[in-house]
């Protein structure tokens, strides 16, 4: 009671008279002033960034940037984008767009806060990539200090933020480009696999043919050798034939003069009969002979001819495969075929005369028998051989005729085989040569399926490593690209607003300015008091009630100016009145413990924790930005845990943090009474200094 009593004395001392009241009610509202107009004043600065000129220059010459479709091109001008963009207001300050000479003045003599140049290469150095000749494309930012430091640290961000939008666009469209030409890529290597498997079927299908081809080149080979040989006994048995002929028509032509010599002399017929029956035998064996050599001559003929027909067969068939196969041309063929028929036509004709010249020999054995037969019956039946002799005699004729031909005809045939034989040794030897050149094509054309088989193995594996996308996914990836980091902003309790963001730093330093000033009109300790003697706790606690009280008003005035003229609303507004509550009695019980030991010197130490709690409590850049010196004050001052207190609770933050805060300042204000008491107990002591002090303000 005695407290409430010295606090109700005190405050009517203080509240006696106009002014005095006027003077408290000033002490209410300057807090409140000081809180509100720096919080409104600081609201939202940057909402007004329009209202700050800036200059823009665009000298952007545009560049030709090569399209996605071959053979296409486009032209671009990212310097009009970027001006677009700052002129259509995304750009920050109120940007005018003016000549570069313009901008350099308009920033020297603070018409303009900043100038953006964008250069005539500017795009041109934007897409220098795609040409594989990299230059790094600039925008050249004029600032002024002397002007407004924080407009050129506002114009360094947005010209940041430029930088990387256009940053970001250019590199979606060249990330854009990039994966349409992974797309053509793939489609190329999709065409390419499908002609490789086409490539390896077709050269498996030609080393199957080139097996086949030697095969038939060997079957090819050793008939033709079959031929030579059988064209070489030919040629043999046509030159024992046509020696035979040679020797028939001999024979033939000693017959002819003997049956004309018989003819003549048919008057001794009777004493010659057994001479010529002797002579016929003899003509009649001979002839059977040169019968026996002409069968066996056409037997060897018709055996050649149908070696020779096997053999062309053979090669038709080699040749139809070769050209099937590629390896010859159809007129190739046909060539080898014309030749193969006109070495042919000598040999059938040889064979039509060696069988008809068989056929006559045959005649003349039988004839020739007949002959010896007649002879003998004209050795019996002399009388009547006379017509058989003129007979006899024009037959021989005609025997010497025939057996001339025949041998004409035999040497025909023995020149004729002979060639064959020439010609079928050459085939033999070409078969021969194109058996060991089918062996190579056969080894080449297995090598080349190899070959062909690990392109196409190849291709299939980078067609499976070069993605496919589609138009959706393509362009994801392209804006992925362009922008691969994306900042999520996951805040756990939000300001709002710039002055939302500084109003716990406001409102605290608010609170110590009016608890600072509190003391211009109130004592920190009551004279009657001291005069009475009573308890130094009691005295204290007496002197900080008055002080304390109107510390309520003031912080409940500039709570509700915050609260409801400018619009901050608490998240927990009652903590927020008890932070502001507990805070203004700590630095009420500060200041009074400063004034009551150090009296005028105290107000002076409290102005002082002020200046110091300006830069130390971390109400503006984080604390742990502050230098050394200052850091080290920060835990240890009231100042920092009413700010981070109200953080707390005016953004939704945790309540624990400001239950412990708050019972540091509880803490604090414990201590300062208690400094108080003390320094009340020595002031029941007058001494020269208190009865004369040597500054009084």
């Amino acid at each position: 009671m005695i407290v409430i009593r010295l606090a109700i004395t005190e405050l009517r001392r203080i509240s006696a008279g106009v002014l005095p009241k006027m003077a408290i009610l000033a002490m209410v509202v300057i807090p409140s002033l000081y809180a509100g107009l720096y919080v409104y004043a600081n609201k939202d600065p940057y909402d007004a960034l329009e209202r700050v000129p800036a200059a823009l220059v665009v000298q952007d010459q545009g560049a030709t940037l090569r399209s996605s479709v071959p053979g296409e091109t486009q032209e671009v001008n990212y310097g009009d984008e970027v001006a677009r963009r700052l002129l259509e207001g995304d750009g920050g300050f109120g940007w005018v767009e003016t000549t570069e000479k313009e901008a350099q003045e308009g920033v020297a003599t603070g018409r303009y806060d900043a100038a953006l140049v964008i250069g005539p290469r500017f795009s041109a150095d934007l897409v220098s990539t795609s040409r594989f000749k990299p230059r790094q494309a600039s925008l050249d930012l004029l600032t002024n200090d002397a002007t407004n430091y924080l407009a050129t640290t506002i114009a360094t961000t947005i010209a940041n933020d430029v930088r990387k939008t256009i940053a970001q666009e250019v590199g979606t469209k060249a990330a854009s480009r990039f994966l349409q030409g992974l797309g053509v890529v793939h489609t190329d290597l999709t065409r390419g696999v499908k002609g490789a498997q086409r490539l390896v079927a077709g050269t498996t299908r030609l080393s199957r043919g080139t097996v086949e081809l030697v095969e038939g080149a060997g079957r090819l080979a050793g008939g033709a050798e079959q031929a030579a040989s059988g064209a070489t006994r030919l040629s043999e048995g046509t030159t024992r034939l046509s020696q035979g002929a040679d020797q028939l028509e001999q024979g033939t032509a000693t017959l002819d003069a003997g049956l004309q010599t018989l003819q003549t002399r048919t008057a001794s017929l009777p004493a010659d009969t057994d001479r010529l029956a002797s002579g016929a035998q003899e003509v009649a064996d001979g002839n059977r002979e040169v019968a026996s050599i002409g069968r066996e001559a056409a037997a060897i003929s018709r055996v050649v001819v149908a070696q020779l027909g096997v053999a062309r067969r053979s090669l038709d068939d080699a040749l139809t495969q070769l050209v099937a196969d590629g390896l010859l041309t159809r007129a190739e063929a046909d060539q080898l075929r014309g030749q193969l028929a006109v070495t042919a036509i000598p040999v059938d004709r040889a064979n039509a005369r060696i069988q008809r010249a068989a056929a006559q020999l045959d005649r003349l054995s039988r004839g020739s028998a007949e002959v010896a037969s007649g002879a003998r019956r004209l050795a019996a039946a002399a009388p009547s051989l006379t017509d058989g002799i003129a007979r006899a005699a024009s037959g021989g004729s005609q025997i010497a005729a025939g057996s001339s031909t025949l041998a004409s005809g035999a040497r025909t045939l023995a020149h004729d085989t002979g060639r064959l034989a020439s010609g079928t040794a050459e085939l033999s030897a070409g078969a021969s040569r194109l058996a060991s050149s089918s062996a190579t094509l056969r080894d080449g054309g297995a090598q080349l399926e190899s070959g062909t088989a690990e392109l196409r193995n190849g291709l299939a594996r980078g067609l499976r490593k070069v993605p496919n996308l589609d138009e959706q996914t393509q362009r994801r990836t392209a804006q992925t690209i362009g922008d691969p980091v994306g900042v999520r902003d996951d805040t756990l309790a939000r300001a709002g607003s710039y002055g939302a963001g500084l109003a716990p730093f406001f409102m605290s330093l608010a609170v110590w300015i009016g608890a600072y000033m509190l003391f211009l009109l109130v004592r920190p300790l009551s004279v009657r008091a001291l005069a009475a003697d009573g308890p130094s706790g009691r005295t204290a606690l007496g002197g900080l009630v008055p002080p304390a009280l109107v510390g309520v008003f003031q912080t409940a005035v500039m709570f509700a100016i915050v609260r409801f003229g400018l619009g901050i609303d608490p998240v927990h507004e009652l903590a927020t009145a008890a932070v502001l509550l507990v805070a203004s009695v700590t630095f009420v019980a500060i200041i009074q413990a400063l004034n009551a030991w150090l009296g005028t010197v105290g107000e002076f130490i409290g102005l002082v924790l002020m200046l110091v709690q300006l830069v130390t409590a971390g109400g503006t850049f984080p604390w742990e930005t502050i230098p050394e010196p200052l850091r080290a004050l920060h835990w240890f001052l009231p100042m920092t845990y009413a700010v981070d207190s109200l953080r707390q609770t005016l953004y939704g933050g945790e309540l624990a943090i400001v239950a412990r805060n708050l019972g540091v300042l509880l803490g604090v204000c414990l201590v300062a009474l208690l400094a108080t008491a003390l320094a009340a107990r020595r002031q029941k002591v007058w001494t020269p200094n208190r009865l004369q002090p040597e500054l009084v303000l």
